[in-house]
């Protein structure tokens, strides 16, 4: 049974949704506030966790801030922010702060539970996949979900590691962005909403910042690569 963590601070839409998983045979743990979320968080273990940003006592940002920061596996547990906040500019800083996907309440919840399934599809890792990929001194332990350069660990939300094992797998592939919202977003890419921007972005700095070394680079007018 998958274990849900759920932090929010309306009480009916915490009842709802917790309602509403449990029926779907979820494991559902609530906390109403940022500062029970962040306790859970630190001490439990979750396949993935609904949170609002605006919680009393601390926000939502610190809450992905401090799983982001953990120093195990639980680092990589998925986040789906559900919010009032509509604005493109919200959605895609909370993207940038490691949250995997996007709700913008009133929420339909088949929604929601769609939303949750392809997430955790997706950052489950196929057992038949290899346990290592390599290029050059950067190795990623698909087992352990972990990213290692010179013996220095990158941390990557679990979407980017995502993005990051698709390259490694096909090394010669250029990647339109359909191809990356298809393949790690699992769905329809019908627009362009700057979704694979963002990642695409964080997932360049973040491995530029530690190795000093690009080792993805844009195909101009056709997408993304593993570079040579």
């Amino acid at each position: 049974m998958m274990k849900v963590l759920v932090v929010e601070d309306d009480a009916e839409i915490r009842e709802l949704l917790n309602n509403f998983l449990t029926g779907h045979e979820y494991e559902v743990i609530l906390a109403g506030n940022g500062k029970d979320g962040s306790m859970l968080i630190r001490e439990e273990s979750f396949d993935i966790i609904l949170m609002d940003m605006m919680l009393p006592f601390k926000s939502g940002d610190d809450l992905i801030r401090e799983l982001r920061d953990l120093s195990d596996e639980r680092k990589n547990t998925p986040v789906i922010v559900l919010s009032a906040k509509s604005g493109m500019d919200t959605r895609l800083e909370v993207l940038r702060m490691g949250a995997d996907d996007y709700i913008i309440k009133p929420f339909d919840l088949d929604e929601v539970l769609v939303r949750i399934e392809v997430v955790l599809r997706r950052s489950r890792v196929n057992d038949e996949q290899p346990k290592e990929l390599k290029c050059g001194e950067l190795t990623v332990d698909v087992d352990n979900n972990s990213v290692v350069y010179n013996d220095k660990e990158i941390r990557l939300t679990s979407k980017e590691l995502q993005l990051l094992i698709l390259f490694l797998e096909n090394p010669k592939k250029t990647f339109t962005k359909a191809n990356l919202y298809e393949k790690v977003w699992n769905d329809v890419y019908y627009s362009e909403d700057n979704t694979i921007n963002v990642h695409m972005s964080n997932l360049r700095s973040k491995l530029k910042k530690a190795t000093k070394v690009e080792f993805i680079e844009t195909v101009w007018g056709i997408g993304y690569k593993l570079k040579d």
